[in-house]
């Protein structure tokens, strides 16, 4: 009796014991497909872009200087007047150069008196030669003074015309017709033009037709050409956007702190003439665009499994640097990776990849099929390690 009540409890323990482990491993194994989160794969259009910050700038600014120093008496044009070619914008106070002027008249009227007096003694010397009342030597004398005399009145009437010139310069006047972007001075100023024009007016020539300086990093530089469409903002408009054209690619690098750019220039139309000069524009470069295309998340090629165990088939062994690979053509073919979920498993799916924007990329080649769902994301967080019990202090 004894021996069969012992048998009976060793069997309700070993029920028991099968029981808490289907139990236990029923609440500890995982739920793959609630655990990851999963997009589908999908069709569309793709667009990739290369971005940069940039100033909107006339495409045509003119600085207006002066080559005469002096005081600015008057001027005639302010910011945002329209202006038209040959129109006098300011005045210099005149005093100075018409002192000069009138002085180097003067000089030349006694320069014309001298000259008289030589060609009359010239001619008096010519019939006293003639007659044999004068040597040779008081001829020739006669003539170096007479030429002496002739050289002064043109040095005479080249300053005259120098001074005259330089009064006309105290009248500064509109090289072009445009739009007076900046007033430099104001009246009482002294501008100084010993070492180097100063500017007194910066007048854009047409503000319909403005270009964008923007700095692209060299990273970027290989993907941009000539031609290539161009969309961008201001935060004066943030809600609109407008278009222009690369219109060139400087060779010129610009390097700050090892960082290497290249400024590329875009030309922007402005008939409404709403863009204006200094404005920071917001660039997207159109590099490549594709239609129709096998799109997959960017999410799904950066996500990278952690701690699944068994829950994952195992890739097949691949060396450094596969990630982008040559092909044929000799062209580089960049691939990656996707968790795709099978059978309640994770399987990697090694796929060729074309353009990408912030969002997608397109996937060139691969087993993966529309429809597909990849994995962009695991809930369950990575286990903690346990630390062990705190040290007992004595």
């Amino acid at each position: 009796m004894k021996s069969r009540f012992l048998m009976i409890a060793s069997v309700l323990v070993l029920l028991l014991c099968a029981g808490g482990y289907y139990f236990w491993t029923t609440i500890h194994t995982p739920n793959i497909e609630a655990r990851y989160l999963t997009a589908k794969v999908e069709r569309g259009d793709l667009t990739q872009m290369a971005s940069a910050n940039g100033t909107l700038n006339p495409v045509t600014l003119i600085n207006v200087g002066t080559q005469v120093s002096g005081t600015v008496k008057k001027w005639y044009a302010d910011f945002n007047d329209h202006v038209k070619e040959g129109q006098v914008l300011l005045e210099l106070d005149p005093d100075l150069y018409n002192e000069q002027l009138s002085q180097s008249k003067a000089s030349l009227a006694s320069a014309q008196s001298q000259l008289k007096l030589a060609e009359a003694n010239l001619a008096r010397s010519r019939a006293l030669f003639a007659q044999e009342y004068v040597t040779h030597q008081d001829l020739d004398s006669s003539i170096q003074a007479d030429e002496a005399a002739r050289a002064l009145v043109a040095q005479m009437r080249a300053q005259v015309d120098r001074d005259r010139t330089n009064l006309g310069y105290s009248v500064i006047r509109s090289p072009v017709a445009g739009v007076v972007v900046s007033r430099e001075v104001d009246l009482g100023q002294t501008v100084a033009a010993s070492f180097q024009t100063p500017t007194l007016f910066k007048i854009a020539q047409d503000l319909s037709k403005m270009q964008i300086d923007s700095s692209y990093a060299e990273a970027d530089i290989g993907s941009l050409q000539v031609g290539q469409s161009v969309v961008f903002r201001v935060d004066a408009f943030p809600n609109r956007s407008f278009n222009g054209v690369v219109r060139q690619v400087r060779l010129n690098p610009t390097t700050v702190q090892n960082v290497v750019t290249y400024d590329v220039v875009v030309a922007v139309d402005n008939p409404e003439q709403i863009l204006m000069p200094g404005m920071t524009a917001y660039v997207n470069i159109i590099v490549a665009t594709r239609r129709n295309v096998l799109l997959v998340p960017n999410a799904a090629l950066r996500f990278r499994p952690v701690d699944v165990g068994d829950h994952q088939d195992k890739p097949k062994e691949s060396k450094p640097g596969d990630e982008k690979t040559r092909g044929k053509d000799k062209q580089d073919v960049t691939t990656g990776t996707v968790q795709v979920l099978e059978n309640g498993k994770l399987k990697p799916v090694r796929v060729v990849l074309g353009i990408t924007d912030s969002r997608s990329t397109e996937v060139v080649g691969s087993e993966l099929k529309e429809g597909d769902a990849v994995v962009v994301e695991d809930r369950q967080p990575p286990a903690k390690a346990v630390s062990g019990p705190p040290m007992r202090m004595f």
